[in-house]
């Protein structure tokens, strides 16, 4: 069992909420296009921080936990990757200038990141009050992973968003962004800019990431400082590697499958850990290292995989995946 002194936890969060507030300011101080160079430097950099928080936190617990904290952060980072390509395709659909999408991606990622210290709390909650919630997670986890890959050549539509109709039939809505003000006035008349909508829609996709990726960091640790401190990190630096990759997300085109078999890995280390547990000891269990091989390992042939697919192919574009079906495709289902 991990055991945190109030005092860890104060500096961690002190230390996360730090780098937030650099983000936001530098968001909400200076909007500007983010540049090549520039994502560059701050994506390195939260690597770095993340990566020197792993080795700090393995020499002061141990390498078992240092191992499990890694195998979380990748398992995060990876999912964040997807949850990229669903910001690239709010922004455009939504034509979010470029100046503006700094502040948009700081707004999101600190959304998810209150979000998924939501779900946390109730998941580690759960977990030690009832110990078949292992076994539902996991069955979760496969759930979510067989729709990936069922619909991994799709994106969500974000205009059939219940959130985003709502609100576009409940608000009242300027035609631009307005300097990137979040309200303006109109004859008049205080209206909401596109650029609420926007939050909306990246607010209710955060959402539902989080409902997948809090069961599948659970399936790699079970302690709830190491969940909190990999999400946290792998989405810290979710908002400079938006503009270093943005132009290379449409080559990953194997990207869904590869975490859906990741998803469906980690289901499976979940129901098997339930049933160790609570049916017959004798039921083998998942080392955590070999998660992180495992995990690893589809990372990179699914990497090498879609560059080289697309370098033959360079007509083929790369999705997010979708957890259901969408109308149109649902329609020419029934015409067929």
């Amino acid at each position: 069992m991990l055991e945190i002194s109030g005092l860890t936890w104060a500096a961690t969060i002190g230390l996360i909420v730090g780098l937030l507030a650099l983000d936001l300011v530098l968001a909400a101080a200076r909007p500007h296009r983010v540049g090549f160079r520039e994502a560059t430097a701050w994506s390195v950099f939260y690597v770095l921080v993340a990566v020197a928080f792993g080795v700090w936190f393995a020499m002061a617990y141990g390498g078992d936990f240092g191992t499990q904290y890694f195998a979380g952060y990748i398992v995060e980072k990876s999912l964040s990757v997807d949850n990229l390509f669903v910001f690239v395709i709010i922004m455009s659909t939504f034509a979010v200038p470029e100046e503006h999408q700094h502040k948009v991606l700081t707004f999101g990622i600190i959304l998810a990141l209150v979000m998924r210290v939501i779900f946390i709390a109730l998941g580690a909650a759960l977990l030690s009050l009832f110990s078949f919630m292992f076994l539902l997670f996991g069955l979760l986890l496969i759930y979510t992973a067989v729709q990936l890959f069922r619909h991994r050549d799709e994106d969500p539509d974000v205009e059939d968003n219940p959130v985003v109709r709502t609100a576009r039939r409940v608000l009242p809505i300027s035609d631009d962004y307005v300097g990137g003000k979040l309200t303006t006035r109109v004859d008049g008349r205080r209206v909401v800019t596109p650029l609420v909508i926007v939050l909306l829609a990246i607010g209710s996709i955060d959402l539902l990431f989080a409902l997948d990726s809090i069961p599948a960091v659970f399936g790699v640790t079970a302690e709830p400082f190491i969940v909190f401190v990999a999400n946290a990190f792998a989405l810290l630096g979710l908002r400079a590697l938006y503009f270093l990759v943005k132009g290379l997300l449409d080559r990953l085109v194997y990207l869904s499958t590869g975490l859906s078999i990741i998803l469906a890995f980690i289901g499976v280390k979940l129901i098997l850990h339930w049933a160790h547990s609570d049916i017959s000891e004798s039921v083998p269990e998942i080392p955590t290292l070999l998660s992180l091989g495992v995990i690893v390992a589809v990372l990179a042939i699914v990497t090498v995989a879609s560059l080289i697919k697309t370098r033959r192919d360079p007509s083929l574009r790369a999705h997010a995946g979708s957890l259901r079906a969408h109308k149109a495709a649902q329609a020419e289902e029934r015409d067929r």
